[in-house]
C-alpha cells in the first residue's frame, strides 16, 4: 500500500464515465493510461472518477458529485463560447477598464439588437473610405465549423435570420505563402474560485486551402480556415506554396517558421497569453461556485499582419478528432496533459484542505494515484513567458533546453501505473525518434518554450539552465506536462483572486507586466541596434 493512500482503501484502476458524445481519443488515451471504463450495468452509479463529455453538465450534477469525481465542463462557461455572449461580456470590459486593453476583439455588433448601431457605422466607414470597400463578416451565435458564415462588402448582402454577430472583417491577415491561416489555442481552466488558467504549449495552426483574395468574398476556400470545410476542397491534398499539402501544421511548426523571419514569437505568445487572460477574466467575477470541475477551451486567435493577435471565437469542447497526422501529434498528448493538470489541481487542492474520502471507499481521488510531491505546488509564473528560449538569441541551440517530443510524450510511465501495486507490464511504446535535421531554412523546432514535466521541475539535475529569470517575489513552480500557469502570474494577483476577485487591481498588474514586457523589448531592439 502507498504510504498517502489511507489505511483499507482498495487499489483499483481509475474509473472513467463517458456517452455518445465523448470523443474517442479520449477513450482512448484514458485506456493506454490503464484507467477502466465506467459500466453502468456492472458498477454503482457512484463508482467513477472522471465524466468527460461534449454537451453540458445540468446544475444538478455539479451539485451532487462527489468528492473523488471531476467533471469536464464547469457551469456558466457558454458565456464565453457563444459568440454573442462572448462580445457583450468583452464590450462591457472595454467599457469598465478601457479600449486599449480589450483592443484584441474586432468591432463587432450583435444582431439583430445592434442593427441600427450597425448601419450607422457601416455608412459612417463607408463615407470616410469614399472608394475603397469596407469587408464585414457575419457569424451565427451558435453555430460552428464556419457554417452559416458570410462575408460582404456591400450591406445588400446582409442575410440573416437568427442571433447573430457582424464584425469587421480582419482583411489584412498575416499570410504563409498566400494563404490565410489562424491558430488554436487550447486553456485550462482547472477553477474560477479561485481563479486558474493554464495555457497549452502547443496547438494547431489551420490553413485556407486556397489563396487570399478580397476580390472573390464567395470564396470560403480563401476566406474560412475551417479544416471542415476545407477539407472538401480540391485543393485540400496538393502541395501548396510553403504551407504543404493538407492544411493544418502544429504551432511549434508555425512560430519555427516565423523565426526564420525573424519575428519575435515570444513577444507575441505573450500577448496571445493575456488575451486568454482578459477573455476568462470578463466571466470569473459572475462563474457560479462549482466544485471538481475543469473547463478546456479552444481559442481561435488570428494574427494579423502586423503581429497583432485577434480574438475570433471560444469554442466549447473544442474539437478532437484526429484527421490529419498534426491532429494526431497535439491532440493525443493534450489529452494525457490535461490528466496530468487533473493530478497536479486535484494534488494541491487535497493538500490545502486535507481532505481524505471514507476509509474503504471503493474509488480513489486523483490526487491519490500521485506519488512523490511535496506539500507546497508553487505556481508557474506568467511573466517567465518571455524569459524562456529553445534558442538563444544568436540562433544556435540553447545548453541542455528541457524538451519533451510527442513520440516520448512523458518522462515516465503515467501516473495511473505508478500508483498501482501490480506486476509491471514491459513496454510496448517505441523509442524516441531521432530529431531530424533541419533543412534549408526553416530549424526544426518542437517546442515553443523548454518544457518540464512534473518530474524534472520539482527535481531539476545540477547544472540545468533554463534561462529563467525569476521575480524575486515570485518563485516559478511545476507545470503538467505542456500546460502552464498564466493566472495567477506573481504574488498580487494570487492574493487578488483568493478571497473574492478583486478585477481591478488584476488588470492595474497585467497593465504592469505590459509596459515592463514593452520596454525589455525596446531594449533589446536598441542593444541589437
Amino acid at each position: 500500500m502507498a504510504e498517502d493512500e489511507p489505511p483499507g482503501a482498495s487499489v483499483k484502476p481509475l474509473v472513467f464515465r463517458v456517452d455518445e458524445t465523448t470523443p474517442d481519443v479520449v477513450q482512448s488515451v484514458l485506456l493506454e493510461r490503464g484507467w477502466s471504463k465506467f459500466d453502468q450495468q456492472e458498477q454503482n452509479m457512484e463508482d467513477w472518477n472522471l465524466y468527460w463529455r461534449t454537451s453540458s453538465f445540468r446544475m444538478a450534477e455539479h451539485i451532487n458529485v462527489k468528492p473523488w469525481q471531476c467533471l469536464n465542463h464547469h457551469p456558466g462557461t457558454t458565456r464565453l463560447t457563444r459568440k454573442d455572449l462572448l462580445a457583450k461580456h468583452l464590450r462591457h470590459m472595454e467599457r469598465l477598464y478601457g479600449t486599449p486593453l480589450y483592443e484584441f476583439l474586432p468591432a463587432t455588433f450583435v444582431m439583430p439588437s445592434d442593427y441600427s448601431k450597425f448601419v450607422a457605422e457601416y455608412f459612417k466607414e463607408k463615407q470616410a473610405l469614399d472608394t475603397k470597400l469596407s469587408y464585414w463578416i457575419c457569424k451565427p451565435a451558435e453555430l460552428s465549423r464556419g457554417r452559416g458564415i458570410i462575408i460582404f462588402s456591400d450591406i445588400k448582402n446582409l442575410i440573416f435570420a437568427d442571433t447573430c454577430i457582424i464584425q469587421k472583417y480582419i482583411c489584412n491577415p498575416l499570410l504563409v505563402g498566400r494563404y490565410k491561416c489562424d491558430l488554436r489555442v487550447y486553456v485550462c481552466v482547472t477553477g474560477f474560485k479561485p481563479l486558474t488558467i493554464y495555457i497549452y504549449q502547443e496547438g494547431l495552426v489551420r490553413f485556407a486551402t486556397e489563396k487570399f483574395d478580397l476580390g472573390n468574398l464567395q470564396n470560403s476556400y480563401a476566406h474560412l480556415t475551417n479544416s471542415s470545410i476545407n477539407r472538401s476542397g480540391a485543393s485540400y491534398e496538393k502541395i501548396k506554396e510553403v504551407v504543404g499539402s493538407g492544411c493544418k501544421w502544429t504551432l511549434s511548426r508555425f512560430f519555427s517558421y516565423l523565426r526564420s523571419w525573424d519575428v519575435d514569437d515570444l513577444l507575441l505568445w505573450q500577448k496571445i497569453s493575456r488575451v486568454a487572460i482578459l477573455t476568462v477574466l470578463a466571466v470569473a467575477p459572475s462563474a457560479p461556485l462549482a466544485a471538481n470541475c475543469f473547463e478546456l477551451f479552444g481559442f481561435g486567435v488570428l494574427i494579423d499582419e502586423n503581429l497583432k493577435p485577434w480574438l475570433l471565437e471560444v469554442n466549447y469542447s473544442p474539437g478532437l478528432s484526429l484527421d490529419c497526422s498534426a491532429d494526431v501529434s497535439v491532440k493525443r498528448r493534450l489529452i494525457h496533459d490535461t490528466i496530468e493538470l487533473l493530478h497536479l489541481h486535484g494534488l494541491r487542492n487535497e493538500r490545502k484542505e486535507g481532505c481524505r474520502a471514507a476509509n474503504g471507499s471503493p474509488s480513489v481521488s486523483l490526487a491519490w494515484k500521485d506519488r512523490g510531491w511535496g506539500s507546497n505546488l508553487p505556481y508557474e509564473s506568467f511573466s517567465q513567458l518571455g524569459s524562456r528560449r529553445a534558442f538563444s538569441q544568436d540562433g544556435a541551440p540553447a545548453k541542455k533546453a528541457v524538451t519533451t517530443s510527442p513520440e516520448n510524450w512523458h518522462t515516465c510511465q503515467p501516473r495511473e501505473a505508478l500508483s498501482r501495486q501490480r506486476e509491471v507490464r514491459p513496454s510496448t511504446r517505441e523509442p524516441p525518434k531521432a530529431t531530424p535535421k533541419a533543412r534549408a531554412r526553416h530549424p526544426v523546432l518542437k517546442t515553443l518554450i523548454p518544457r518540464m514535466s512534473l518530474i524534472q521541475s520539482c527535481g531539476r539535475e545540477k547544472g540545468l539552465s533554463l534561462h529563467v529569470q525569476p521575480d524575486s517575489s515570485w518563485v516559478p513552480g511545476p507545470q503538467a506536462g505542456n500546460f502552464v500557469l498564466i493566472f495567477p502570474f506573481n504574488e498580487a494577483t494570487f492574493g487578488a483572486s483568493r478571497n473574492g476577485l478583486n478585477v481591478r487591481r488584476i488588470i492595474q498588474e497585467l497593465q504592469k507586466l505590459t509596459h515592463k514586457q514593452c520596454s525589455q523589448v525596446a531594449e533589446n531592439k536598441n542593444k541589437i541596434t
